[in-house]
């Protein structure tokens, strides 16, 4: 199939890093003082010098690695005064700063991988020439303990299959849950902010509830357009604590605040759910793999709530006998529902093929490509998790599907595939 390959990747880069809360008051010591009212005790009991000497060495040590990193230190030891209610007019400004240092940490949130993109149009598609769209991509980082957050890119893209990527600032930031307590893990529906004066391909959500504490996998988002014309960006993805899984949503409309929502009914205890970019007749609707093993259509009153669906799609072809699933939300196509689809074959070998689903009816499969559009192979083989491709969602532009994806549950890679092509494969 014709298919034009980009040069460009992108790797795990373990220089990438945030500051982080420490949240060492989780780790609870009965009825005796928290390890937090320990430590700031001992911060306040140091001198004047001893303090400012200590907050001298910490910034000889991170000031030039980080955003605004005195000013991280203040807002969190503004979270350490609300909860303990300590009186900060009584403590010198190198105290607070040095509280809110101790209870910080450095973390390295792309040091194993960066992989299973998927893409959207940018909010913004102010001063774009005829046939560019500037695109946001949500990538999915690997950091310390192969605990999984999400990272965004943004860039552009051209009818003559061209990809610029926007430079990632110096400095990386993480949103924050404002108001968050520090004596145990909040539970969902949370929001987080990204800062008001950091960019977005600088800004990281990392897991904060204790169903996400293992890591947010896989971010499928979607433009999504509301009957009354209203949009918002909905992203379905894997909570993971380490043992349970549980799909929830990421919405925003702005990409300032982002609401991280848990998903109801039996079908969100799965993961890989992808979700149509409109109603369809009337209903949500989502792909999802209850099993496992094949596509299923899944439908909604609720756009929280999911219940089983009907199967719709299951392996075919010598490529996909193992298992198959969904590649992000189906793409609109005047022919129907573009589905990519991931199949995995002999030597647990992933490819990605696409399907064809009736417009109106999506249970209804139209076509399917019968040979893979993109395996791996070559260079595309290496990586944590040898032989994988995989992609969370593709973006029509003009007569051609932009498709990002993961290479071995490491890198990153570009794809530019032919619409005509596509559906002629099938």
């Amino acid at each position: 199939m014709e298919l034009f390959t980009h040069r460009l990747k992108l790797h795990a880069d373990p220089s990438r890093v945030v500051v982080r809360p420490f949240h060492i008051a989780w780790q609870k010591n009965g009825s005796a003082p928290s390890r937090t009212e320990r430590l700031v005790g001992e911060v306040l009991a140091l001198t004047v010098q001893q303090a400012r000497d200590e907050l001298d060495a910490v910034l000889k040590d991170f000031e030039a690695r980080h955003w605004q990193t005195r000013r991280v230190f203040m807002t969190r030891y503004d979270q350490i005064e609300e909860m303990l209610g300590l009186n900060g007019a009584e403590i010198s400004d190198e105290k607070r700063q040095l509280i809110g240092a101790y209870l910080c940490h450095e973390y390295s949130y792309a040091a194993a991988a960066l992989m299973n993109p998927s893409a959207v149009p940018h909010f913004d598609q102010s001063g774009m020439p005829p046939g560019s769209m500037r695109i946001l991509m949500s990538m999915r980082a690997v950091g310390e303990g192969h605990i999984s957050s999400i990272a965004f890119r943004e860039g552009i893209i051209t009818d003559s299959h061209e990809l610029k990527l926007a430079p990632e600032p110096p400095f990386a930031t993480a949103t924050d849950l404002l108001g968050n307590g520090e004596t145990e893990m909040p539970s969902g529906p949370i929001t987080v902010h990204r800062h008001r004066d950091s960019t977005l391909s600088g800004t990281v959500i990392f897991p904060i509830t204790e169903a996400q504490s293992k890591g947010l996998e896989d971010l499928r988002i979607v433009h999504f357009t509301h009957d009354d014309g209203s949009v918002e960006w909905i992203g379905t993805y894997t909570a993971y604590n380490g043992s349970m899984i549980q799909s929830e949503q990421m919405r925003t409309k702005d990409f300032r605040a982002f609401d991280l929502i848990p998903m109801t009914g039996s079908a969100a205890r799965n993961k890989g759910m992808a979700l149509f970019p409109r109603k369809v007749a009337g209903q949500y609707m989502m792909i999802g793999r209850q099993d496992g093993e094949n596509l299923f259509l899944l439908k909604s009153d609720d756009l929280l709530h999911w219940d089983e669906g009907e199967r719709i799609l299951e392996p075919h072809y010598p490529w996909e006998l193992v298992q198959i699933g969904n590649c992000g939300p189906p793409i609109e196509l005047d022919e129907g529902w573009l589905l990519l689809t991931h199949g995995v074959g002999a030597m647990r070998k992933y490819s990605i093929g696409a399907a064809l689903l009736d417009k109106k009816d999506p249970s209804k499969v139209l076509g399917r490509t019968t040979v893979p559009i993109l395996a791996a192979k070559d260079q595309d083989r290496e990586g944590y998790v040898p032989n994988v491709v995989y992609s969370c969602g593709a973006i029509r532009h003009g007569d051609t599907i932009f498709l990002p994806y993961g290479i071995a549950d490491s890198s990153i890679g570009f794809a530019f595939v032919p619409i005509s092509a596509l559906l002629a494969a099938m």
